[in-house]
């Protein structure tokens, strides 16, 4: 019975072929061939870092057309092999395999083998539906039998190898190789080619990337294959069947995983979904892959021991950017982006605390104050909005006289305070406006101490005027954007204006400059080879730790914290948890130059620090280096 089963299939399906061609032939006007007359499968858009290499692309799937001629011959010979070896010489369907498959499963009792052509496989990518129904396998002969006689077999196999799925959201030989082999469908070598025509049969099966071992069984029979049919030499086939894989791991870092998200979005906003995803547009950005690629790996090694030794949820944002130019170099917006997409960069608003004290300072020295004038540290209480305040030191202790210069470099906050309310709570207020904060400036003397909230980015942008010499600049990422033409569809424009003069920012990171002096003198053999300055900040409870840190090229802003901004524990400060990802990232980097260059209108001299009594040379810890005008006294 069953053999009749089967012959009255084979009976079947031969009379609607004829009958079907028939009709067809006659009314094939009525078929929409666009899809393989003009095959466009869309370009991608390309993201480009600042050396001009590709980091990161969007499209909805990965698709590389490619051309006949630009198939080698093996890879053609090893489809053949695997799909269709008749197919140069049929009519669109293969009645010879119609009829070896038909006895084939006669004697399974089972359908094991079929019998579509590559013409037919193409048919059914292009112009069916996916439902295994012998309705749907008379239409797809009827119109293979169509398309062989409207179209060459070289525009068939050529259109075939570019919409085969391998899986993994990969469609045709090209996008297979490059991700596969990083290399072009040109160039690869027979056991690779033979590789792919296993792939096509099951991508879930035999994805290489998934099971290679199924992958490599599959290759080493469509091998065997080519080598019975004449197209390889036994020892051609002996040498490609002891070849591995040899696939490229792509499982290495992925490359500003937040960045790529935030770039995604903007760019649909700016161009549309259709646009981004299929007219091969061109992204500018100013990221440095190999300093990306550091920040990251140090951030997260970072993550990982804070939170070992907390036993906090915690999380944070990193972003490098170059003094001069504005230019984001790195930007980390957390450290895991599948469990969370949240760009805590760019998107997250924490208070900035003690980051905040040099603008404080800086807007002293502006208006004729010096970092030699001293202040009393002393138990301090002051009315603020309506209750009384009394602030105190993070030691809960008061040294009594000292110079602002100590005051800065230690982070003190009663002599912040006073500095404060010294120069006017107004003049503070209007140098950080000028330095585009977005969040409220209480007109309070606790601003000193920086209650104001801003995100990472504000925070990189306000502490780089000190090393951009006076000059705010905005930081960005995105350069251009181009379309596939090379015509410019979008610039970047960069606010930037004269905040403060250099011999201010000068005087400035002299002061800041020695707080990464002590630093420097406690791990003399684990530092960067160039000047630099920072400030640490840990803000109320523990809550946020902070470090903004430049050297002579690169300005750097990071912060821990936890998400739910819940305290991260008692005794935590931003020196051990926030400090050693800047300095480990710095050590990464190729810094232009050794040296900060300072204003001329400045001199260097030596305070006691505490007195602002000067001296010759330094002959003791107390005595600091600070730089004032030449006029100055």
């Amino acid at each position: 019975m069953r053999i009749f089963y089967f012959l009255f299939i084979l009976i079947v399906i031969s009379i609607s072929t004829a009958l079907g061609a028939f009709f067809f032939i006659f009314h094939s006007q009525y078929i929409d061939f666009s899809p393989l007359q003009n095959y466009n499968p869309g370009r991608p858009t390309i993201i480009l870092d600042d050396q001009g290499n590709e980091w990161a692309r969007f499209q909805l799937d990965r698709r590389e057309p490619i051309l006949f001629e630009e198939i080698p011959e093996h890879l053609k010979q090893a489809f053949i092999a695997a799909e269709d070896h008749d197919f140069w010489s049929h009519a669109g369907i293969s009645w010879k395999g119609i009829i070896r498959s038909f006895f084939i499963n006669c004697y399974y009792g089972r359908i094991v083998q079929g019998a579509s052509t590559i013409t037919q496989q193409l048919v059914k990518l292009l112009f069916c539906d996916a439902r295994k129904t012998l309705a749907r396998k008379i239409k797809e002969q009827f119109i293979a039998l169509i398309v062989e006689k409207q179209f060459s077999k070289e525009h068939i196999f050529q259109t075939y190898l570019n919409h085969v799925y391998f899986g993994c959201g990969i469609y045709g030989v090209e996008a297979a190789c490059q991700r596969f082999w990083k290399k072009h469908a040109s160039e690869i070598s027979l056991d690779e080619a033979a590789v792919l025509a296993a792939v096509v049969k099951s991508p879930g099966q035999y994805c290489p990337l998934l099971f290679p071992l199924s992958t490599q069984k599959r290759r080493d029979i469509i091998l065997h294959a080519m080598y019975q049919l004449g197209f390889i030499k036994q020892e051609e086939y002996e040498t490609a069947k002891q070849k591995d894989l040899h696939l490229i791991d792509e499982k290495q870092i992925i490359v500003a995983p937040h960045l790529k998200e935030t770039i995604r979005i903007f760019l649909e906003q700016l161009i549309g979904k259709d646009t981004l995803y299929s007219k091969g547009l061109i992204v500018q950005t100013t990221i440095n892959k190999n300093i990306q690629i550091c920040a990251q790996n140090q951030f997260n090694n970072q993550i990982k021991l804070v939170k070992d030794r907390l036993m906090h949820d915690i999380d944070g944002a990193l972003i490098c950017m170059h003094s001069k130019t504005g230019e984001i170099k790195a930007l980390v917006g957390g450290a895991n982006f599948k469990l969370s997409k949240f760009n805590r960069a760019l998107q997250a608003k924490r208070q900035f605390g003690s980051i905040f004290k040099p603008i404080v300072f800086a807007a002293a020295i502006n208006n004729g104050m010096s970092f030699a004038d001293t202040e009393i540290d002393e138990p301090f209480c002051i009315e603020q909005g309506g209750y009384i305040w009394k602030p105190q030191n993070s030691s809960c202790q008061y040294e009594g006289q000292m110079t602002l210069a100590r005051a800065l470099c230690y982070s003190n906050n009663i002599i912040t305070i006073k500095t404060l309310l010294k120069v006017g709570i107004s003049n503070v207020i209007e140098l950080a406006k000028k330095l585009h904060l977005s969040g409220s400036l209480p007109p309070y003397p606790s601003l000193a101490l920086g209650c104001i909230d801003g995100t990472l980015k504000e925070a990189a942008g306000m502490f780089n005027v000190f090393a951009n010499n006076g000059v705010y600049i905005e930081p960005h990422f995105i350069k251009w954007v181009k379309n596939q033409w090379g015509t410019k569809l979008w610039k970047q424009k960069i606010p930037q204006h004269q905040v403060l003069t250099s011999a201010v920012t000068g005087q400035v990171i002299k002061v800041l400059g020695l707080g990464m002096a002590r630093k420097r003198m406690r791990q003399p053999d684990n530092w960067i080879t160039c000047d630099s300055f920072g400030k640490t900040g840990t803000t109320n409870d523990c809550r946020t730790c902070w470090f903004c840190g430049a050297t002579t090229t690169y300005t750097t802003a990071l912060y821990l914290g936890c998400d739910d901004n819940q305290s991260m524990g008692k005794h935590v400060f931003a020196a051990s948890t926030a400090f050693p990802i800047w300095l480990e990232l710095n050590k990464c980097i190729n810094h232009e130059k050794q040296k900060f260059s300072y204003d001329p209108s400045l001199k260097e001299i030596y305070i006691d620090s505490k007195t602002g009594k000067q001296y010759r040379t330094k002959i003791n810890a107390s005595i600091f280096s600070i730089l004032i005008p030449k006029a100055y006294r």
